[in-house]
């Protein structure tokens, strides 16, 4: 079973009179429980990649199946369901609501459920155990500016997981980290995967691509390379 696959996928915008083909046809298969890491230079597509695999833009042309579903053939409403449901976001930024709690900050993807239901007993003890799950059981009430880095992007993913996604992207997720928090935060993404969920990453650093087991690395819109790796980095 595969988490997503592209088929000769583009994306072309157009800037005034300026044509920029971010991606020029793209073909992999991402297999269900992978953990995949983009790599590339500045403008080498990865970004424009992402958008497209977290269904936050459509391709201009070619298709995109994420999990079993043509992203092509739907519509916004439907699109917008399976996104909340099968994909959980990571961003190098974080994202928090700087008004909202910990608790808070876990529960908004709560919000955009299609069924609309309102956050009950079961929702909260899930908050609440994914709060304890990445180490901040005893920073509910903290609001992001009482934070470290480290701790706002451990709320970044509880609030990933609180819909029990099939897929986590992450967007430089230990960008904005030093190198301890860079293990902590690599190692709650590994333990995630071990536990079957697919992780896909966007990242620079040579380190942390190499806790990946497929390492994808983009240039000119194209994939320069397609491999998968061992423990240490090195081509199986």
């Amino acid at each position: 079973m595969y988490a997503a696959r592209l088929i000769e996928l583009t994306k072309t915008y157009f800037l005034g009179d300026n044509v920029v083909r971010a991606l020029r046809g793209i073909t992999v298969d991402i297999p269900a429980g992978d953990f995949v890491a983009i790599m590339g230079s500045s403008g080498s597509g990865k970004s424009t990649l992402l958008n497209l695999l977290g269904a936050l833009d459509r391709p201009t042309s070619g298709h995109y199946v994420l999990s079993g579903h043509d992203v092509g053939t739907l519509n916004d409403d439907h699109l917008s369901e399976i996104r909340n449901r099968l994909i959980g976001f990571i961003f190098q930024s974080y994202n928090l609501i700087p008004q909202y709690t910990v608790l808070e900050n876990i529960q908004v993807p709560l919000h955009y459920r299609s069924d609309c239901r309102t956050i009950g007993p079961a929702d909260m003890n899930r908050c609440l155990d994914l709060a304890n799950k990445v180490g901040l059981g005893d920073r509910l009430d903290h609001r992001p500016f009482q934070l470290s880095g480290g701790q706002q992007q451990r709320v970044a993913i509880a609030r990933a997981l609180i819909n029990d996604p099939e897929i986590i992207l992450a967007d430089e997720p230990t960008g904005n980290l030093d190198s301890v928090t860079e293990k902590e935060i690599m190692e709650l993404l590994t333990g995630l995967n071990r536990e079957g969920r697919t992780i896909i990453m966007v990242t620079h650093e040579t380190s942390v691509a190499r806790r990946a087991r497929h390492q994808i690395v983009m240039q000119d819109g194209l994939i320069a390379s397609d491999g998968m790796f061992n423990n240490d980095g090195e081509s199986k």
